[in-house]
């Protein structure tokens, strides 16, 4: 993003200051209690976050959905056909370790309580990620989360089906516990309101001209930003928090890692980071942040401090 206001950009560049303005007039739906629980392993997001940022963004996301809703309508009634408007699809993008998880479930929060958009589903692509007997035997563990890791002409025919008004379609699930696929486990989507997708490599351009991107099937698209020396601490301290909880589960995929000493765990997730999530961010998911409907550029605190929406 050319910081150079001399630079013609596509954005408008909103501070956070005006941005929260936006809200004064909205009433916070949600608690602490609540906030605490959509809130990720890392993330710093409180009442304020959520009044100042937030609430207006799932205002605008409502806003958008609406007149789409309303176009649609009107594009019927003008080829004197029936009204088959679709789930509005609102795609979230942005590096591991980011807060796109935790944004995305609160965008589904606070969207569902306008008026417009009462059934919001959210649905991660890491259902899409082939199943690790798959990955090694296409030699992809170490690349888990690139681009290739996933099975984009699955993840397109599903986004396909939901534009296309199916009365149902099923994505697969994914298991953070196993690391893995879960078989015969899906998430189902019953013609919502609003579809939400979250993932790394949603904003990718199509692997050849004639075929579909995932973000053709976007009607908006949120990237969350941060610089990266930022990201690879929060990285770090999440992988020191699930070494303390979930890597304790003798169930889990990561269990190895339970009795590494902090050190020795501050290591191995710095090694992770250097070798497959720095990368992947640099070569595949940062070059996307331009195709966004809307930037929210986080500093250092994990705090949200100017937003950048794409203009009409």
């Amino acid at each position: 993003m050319p910081a150079d206001d001399t630079v013609p950009s596509p954005y408008r560049e909103i501070a956070r200051s005006e941005w929260a303005r936006l809200a004064a007039d909205m009433d916070q739906p949600l608690t602490e209690p609540e906030v605490v629980q959509l809130r990720g392993l890392g993330d710093r997001l409180d009442i304020t976050e959520v009044r100042e940022v937030y609430l207006p963004l799932s205002r605008l996301l409502s806003l958008y959905a609406s007149a789409t809703k309303n176009l649609g309508a009107d594009t019927a009634a003008f080829l004197q056909e029936p009204d088959t408007t679709t789930p509005f699809v609102v795609g979230v993008a942005g590096s591991v370790a980011v807060g796109k998880s935790t944004i995305a479930r609160l965008l589904r929060e606070l969207m569902s309580r306008w008026p417009g958009t009462p059934r919001v589903e959210l649905v991660t692509t890491d259902g899409f990620l082939f199943p690790n007997a798959e990955l090694e035997r296409r030699g992809l563990m170490e690349r888990k989360g690139f681009p290739e890791s996933y099975d984009r002409r699955a993840l397109v025919r599903f986004l396909t089906e939901v534009k296309s008004g199916a009365t149902e379609v099923r994505a697969p699930f994914y298991s953070h516990m196993r690391y893995d696929i879960v078989p015969d486990a899906s998430v189902v989507v019953r013609r919502p309101d609003v579809v939400i997708v979250e993932g790394l490599n949603v904003l990718q351009p199509p692997p050849s001209p004639n075929d579909v991107a995932v973000s053709d099937l976007f009607d908006f698209s949120v990237y969350v930003d941060a610089d990266t020396d930022h990201i690879a601490r929060w990285f770090t301290d999440r992988f020191l928090a699930l070494k303390a909880g979930a890597f304790a589960n003798p169930t889990s995929y990561f269990n190895v890692f339970a009795h590494l000493s902090d050190d020795e765990a501050v290591e191995t997730a710095m090694r992770y980071w250097n070798d497959i999530n720095m990368p992947n961010l640099v070569e595949n998911v940062l070059p996307t942040r331009h195709r966004a409907t809307l930037v929210l550029q986080k500093d250092a605190r994990h705090s949200v401090d100017r937003v950048l929406l794409r203009k009409l």
